[in-house]
């Protein structure tokens, strides 16, 4: 394992907990970063230290994995990174290249259920293919063999399904919090809203004034909403639903 952030260190649990696994080194410029995972013999800060195994997984910000590919000490082995949209291009010529990536939001003080993670994969060659599904298999019982167009679809309809969702989470969080509402009051209707998706679609699970039309409602809000950015936000939001519900009738 290449990388010591937050998606590496959760791969890191996972595989140490993985039967049929071995974990025989983590590389890391800032090694003290994974000292409460690993014993320090099993971890290196130089890379030109790094032991021999069957797969070495980058798993490194987007901008940094063509640099560390670079700088690895040997070649034909098989090196993999964990983005979603970062192509293998990036990982060079000198050794056989792949994709792991584990689709997933990953925070650090949030424990994860591997199980049921899909794991996303891209290999050059077949034979990789099948040692890397062997890999994914032993931590999770959803692994796809998905091509770098459809990782970066699949990336960006994460952003839209997970990051933008978490940040409108924090718009509601704010106008509670400055109304002098607890926010936990919101989590059952959230929770609500993700359980409905897993029988409906979300074009069938939508509610709200934007879907009904209800123009009166609408405007209130927006009268409500002194913050103009917050402003723009939910007037887009509220065309775009709009236009889709159009566009379904």
């Amino acid at each position: 394992m290449l990388g010591s952030g937050n998606v590496a260190q959760h791969l890191i649990k996972a595989f140490l907990g993985a039967k049929d696994v071995q974990l025989a080194q983590a590389y890391a410029r800032h090694p003290e970063k994974l000292q409460h995972l690993l014993p320090s013999e099993q971890i290196t800060g130089d890379i030109t230290l790094i032991a021999q195994a069957d797969v070495y997984i980058i798993s490194v910000t987007d901008d940094a994995i063509a640099s560390l590919a670079a700088a690895l000490p040997f070649a034909g082995k098989l090196v993999v990174h964990t983005s979603g949209s970062t192509g293998m291009e990036a990982l060079g010529n000198a050794n056989r290249k792949g994709v792991f990536y584990p689709l997933q939001t990953f925070s650090a003080a949030k424990p994860v259920y591997f199980k049921e993670i899909p794991i996303c994969l891209e290999t050059e060659q077949q034979n990789d293919m099948h040692l890397l599904q062997t890999l994914a298999h032993a931590l999770s019982e959803k692994v796809y063999e998905i091509s770098t167009a459809q990782r970066q679809a699949l990336h960006v309809a994460a952003v839209f399904a997970c990051n933008f969702v978490n940040h409108l989470y924090g718009i509601g969080e704010k106008v509670c919090n400055e109304n002098a509402i607890p926010f936990d009051i919101l989590k059952p209707l959230i929770q609500e809203t993700a359980d409905k998706i897993k029988t409906l679609s979300p074009a069938a699970a939508q509610t709200g004034p934007a879907v009904r039309n209800d123009e009166k409602t609408i405007q209130r809000h927006l009268d409500f909403i002194h913050d103009e950015r917050m402003k723009q936000i939910y007037t887009l939001l509220t065309q775009s639903i709009q236009h889709t519900h159009e566009q379904k009738l």
